[in-house]
C-alpha cells in the first residue's frame, strides 16, 4: 500500500512535491461523498488516500499508441493504450527504421510520451516499452508507420 493525495482541480505544477497525485473535477470529487455530503467533500480541495497497484490484462489486445494531434516531423508524442501488466511504464524507446541510435522518449503526462525527432530520422519506428516495476522490456516493431499521422491509432503487435 502506498499513500498519495486526491486533488480537487489543481494547476499544472502545483502538486510538484507530490510523487503520486489524483487530480479529479469538483463533480468527480463530490461523487466520492456520502449521498448530500458532496459540497463539503469538494471544500476540502486535498485529502490524503491509500492506494495500492494493480496489474492489468487486457484481454487479446495489443498495446495501441495514439498519435498526439501536436506532433509534427520534429516532435513525436503519443498515448501508449491497452499495457498488460505491471500498470506502469518505465521508460520508452523510439528506434527509428533509418538509424541505429534509439530516441529516448519522455513522459509528458499520464500515458504521454514525446521526443524531438532530429533532422533526416523517420519511421518506420519500432517502440521498446520497458515496465516500471518488473524491468520487463518488450519491442513493437514496426508498430508506428513511416506515413503516420496526428491523431490516428497504431496498433502493434505485442503486449506484457
Amino acid at each position: 500500500m502506498a499513500w498519495s493525495h486526491i486533488l480537487l482541480d489543481e494547476s499544472p505544477g502545483s502538486c510538484d512535491d507530490d510523487p503520486v497525485h489524483f487530480d479529479l473535477s469538483g463533480k468527480a470529487f463530490g461523487y466520492l461523498a456520502k449521498p448530500g455530503q458532496g459540497a463539503t467533500l469538494r471544500n476540502r480541495g486535498r485529502m490524503n488516500i491509500k492506494y495500492q497497484r494493480v496489474q492489468c490484462y487486457y484481454n487479446n489486445t495489443s498495446i495501441i499508441f495514439k498519435i498526439d494531434r501536436g506532433s509534427n516531423q520534429y516532435y513525436l508524442a503519443f498515448a501508449v493504450e491497452g499495457v498488460n501488466g505491471d500498470g506502469e511504464i518505465g521508460s520508452l524507446e523510439l528506434l527509428p527504421s533509418n538509424s541505429g541510435n534509439p530516441l529516448y522518449m519522455q513522459q509528458s503526462f499520464g500515458a504521454t510520451w514525446k521526443a524531438d525527432i532530429p533532422i533526416g530520422i523517420r519511421g518506420p519506428y519500432f517502440v521498446r516499452i520497458t515496465s516500471l516495476e518488473s524491468r520487463r522490456t518488450i519491442t513493437a516493431y514496426n508498430s508506428i508507420s513511416a506515413d503516420w499521422c496526428p491523431g490516428q491509432y497504431y496498433i502493434s503487435n505485442v503486449n506484457f
